[in-house]
């Protein structure tokens, strides 16, 4: 048996199917999907840092539900545009709780407007969030994956990035940056037992979708052939699958969670 092919299937009967003796980051973790991810990863055994920028009550929240899952959490604070603070990030992650092997890049916010009347602060504060963000972080958590010869990313995009919305042209701009940027890494690091792979989610119920106009959610509801929409959880199943044992022959890959909308 060719030796990686026999390390894969190591790794699959070690594991066991689980995540114990892992440590997850998942970046925006403080509500919704991030939430549910978190505590995705805690139940199937993984340490999980738990990531914010404002919202600390909301983290401490997620923080207890992980512990609730059986596992061990960490809150930690940080502005994910700055190079500095995601250092301190992944060092203070690394010293409580160990070195990052699963990242989970979740956290984004919308800018909402017309691209004619999208101002350049719209379109830099999208960005630096949606896509710079993940790029440093991956990057920071590149140093000990490396090493390992193991680690596991997954960024989260959005149907938005598969095929555009209208006054989403920063959103769905970065959303479908996410997608060459893991097609990239995971040529340059699949050799090294690292796996980066996309999970794009489609119309969620979360508190970003919930306020939308009652005649917005209709149409959307309308262009989903499973005529529902999903929840945070459909999302945390994909992301804890692909961040495990019987996952590691997935690399560069796209699984929309949509509910077929994206088709």
């Amino acid at each position: 048996m060719p030796e990686k092919t026999q390390c894969r299937a190591e790794d699959r009967e070690a594991k066991l199917g689980t995540l114990e003796g892992r440590v997850a980051l998942v970046t925006g973790a403080s509500r919704g999907i991030g939430r549910a991810i978190a505590v995705g990863l805690a139940g199937e055994g993984a340490k999980v840092a738990v990531n914010f920028q404002s919202d600390s009550s909301g983290a401490g929240e997620t923080a207890a539900l992980v512990a609730e899952a059986g596992s061990r959490a960490l809150m930690v604070q940080a502005d994910l545009r700055d190079p500095e603070a995601v250092s301190a990030l992944f060092a203070e992650t690394e010293k409580v709780l160990g070195p990052v092997d699963i990242l989970i890049a979740n956290a984004g916010i919308t800018r909402d407007g017309l691209a004619l009347r999208m101002s350049p602060e719209q379109w830099d504060d999208v960005i630096a969030t949606d896509l710079t963000a993940p790029f440093l972080c991956t990057k920071a958590a590149l140093r000990h994956m490396m090493k390992a010869r193991w680690g596991r990313v997954v960024f989260i995009s959005s149907v938005a990035g598969l095929k555009g919305n209208a006054g989403q042209a920063n959103y769905s701009a970065a959303k479908a940056g996410l997608l060459g940027l893991a097609k990239s890494l995971a040529r340059e690091v699949g050799s090294r037992g690292i796996t980066v792979n996309v999970v794009a989610p489609g119309f969620i119920e979360t508190d970003m979708t919930s306020g939308l106009d009652e005649k917005v959610r209709d149409a959307a509801l309308e262009q989903i052939p499973s005529e529902s929409f999903g929840q945070p959880e459909d999302v945390a199943a994909a992301v804890v699958f692909l961040s495990g044992p019987d996952a590691g022959y997935i690399n560069g890959a796209v699984l929309p969670v949509d509910g077929g909308m994206s088709m």
